[in-house]
């Protein structure tokens, strides 16, 4: 049988990781995981105490609202409003997704159809690419540039735009960036927001990473800016900010006629997130306030040792002001390699596995991303290893 989109899909890369990983383990080597983003830290006591007794009333247990119960709609948008000061209706303005992922994905499908264009960054999250793909578009990638900031990839989308044919109909954006940090201002935003108010596009703006933040620095979301409403949509998940990974509870925000569109084909397709999880996640939003802060002080930490540690051994890395990740530039001394034979040889000298840039498009071969998912002292010895194992930099 030919199956549907499937052929069209690369290899996935990081598998070629995982193998290796898998097989050095049973060699019996420790081999420190610094490849993939999964949040390592426990989920608020008071999701797991909620979760625990939700799941007892038999009445949970029947089918859910696939926009989201009413109470959680309602967290979301008191949260929205104490953390950005942005006032959303929770009947019209905000519907709760499986996952960042799942709402994503879905968007797509009700943006997007054959023949039409998103423009998204490169390298990315790989639904970021995928999706538009999924829903048969075109995504046209746009180089999200060296990892600093993100002005210069806004005057290239706006370019991209103007020469593009047919016009895209959907910019993808997701700022603290998955894999390369790349951070944007509300002025940032901003401009982008008026200039989409100019044109037939629809902004899908994932902000992942709204609460991991480091040295101060706190991300706006789009909503924030003036006229986002009439152009935008966000995405904030409870994955990270909560350290709530397998739990899948985030929200698509925004422009009320792409949320309703999405909660009318969620209606075909789910009867939303197992009710106790809605339950325990709204209680969480409502009085774990001081959660998302603690869980950012610690991965700061981390990024301070991976950080330090690689600048003393001769590794120069841009240092992020956000996400779970940093994003290096593959040492100059092994740059001829390409990141999937890197990656590979700092496994097999390092016992270090980390993730192949191209992984995330091809924009991304020539770095590593690294993922903060293990505490301190695991990271220290994961820079020892590195030390011993990358002569080069000697």
């Amino acid at each position: 049988m030919e199956f549907r989109r499937i052929p069209g899909l690369p290899p996935y890369v990081f598998t070629i990781i995982d193998s290796l990983k898998l097989e050095a383990r049973r060699a019996g080597r420790d081999v420190i995981d610094l490849g993939f983003g999964n949040p390592d830290l426990p989920s608020p006591q008071i999701a797991v105490d909620k979760l625990a007794e939700a799941v007892h009333n038999t009445r949970n247990h029947r089918y859910s609202a696939s926009r989201g119960i009413p109470k959680l709609r309602q967290a979301a948008a008191d949260m929205y409003q104490r953390r950005f000061g942005v006032t959303l209706d929770p009947e019209t303005e905000i519907i709760s997704t499986i996952g960042a992922k799942e709402g994503f994905s879905h968007l797509m499908w009700v943006l997007l159809q054959p023949g039409d264009a998103a423009i998204v960054p490169t390298p990315s999250y790989p639904i970021h690419i995928w999706g538009p793909y999924f829903a048969g578009a075109d995504a046209r990638q746009v180089a999200i540039g060296d990892g600093t900031d993100a002005s210069g990839y806004i005057d290239r989308v706006m370019e991209a735009w103007e020469y593009g044919w047919p016009k895209p109909r959907v910019v993808v954006l997701s700022f603290p960036h998955n894999p390369t940090t790349t951070i944007a201002t509300k002025e940032d935003l901003q401009r982008l927001v008026d200039w989409a108010r100019e044109r037939d596009v629809v902004l899908v703006h994932d902000l992942a990473y709204a609460d991991m933040t480091f040295d101060g620095w706190r991300p706006p979301s789009i909503m924030e800016c003036d006229g986002a409403k009439e152009v935008a949509v966000e995405l904030y998940s409870m994955t990270k900010s909560y350290s709530m990974a397998g739990w899948r509870v985030a929200f698509l925000v925004g422009r009320p006629d792409v949320v309703g569109a999405l909660a009318k084909l969620k209606s075909y397709l789910d009867y939303g997130t197992f009710q106790p999880i809605q339950i325990a996640a709204t209680v969480t939003l409502n009085e774990a306030l001081d959660f998302p802060t603690e869980v950012s002080a610690v991965y700061e930490s981390r990024r301070n040792t991976l950080c330090d540690g690689l600048d003393r051994i001769g590794w120069d890395i841009h240092r992020p002001k956000g996400t779970m990740f940093a994003w290096a530039r593959i040492p100059e001394p092994y740059r001829e390699m390409g990141s999937i034979e890197f990656a590979t040889h700092v496994i097999e000298s390092c016992d270090v596995a980390v993730s192949p840039g191209v992984g995330f498009g091809p924009g991304g071969d020539g770095f590593v991303r690294f993922a903060l998912i293990e505490n301190e002292q695991r990271t220290g010895q994961a820079i020892r290893n590195l030390k011993k194992g990358l002569t080069r930099l000697q």
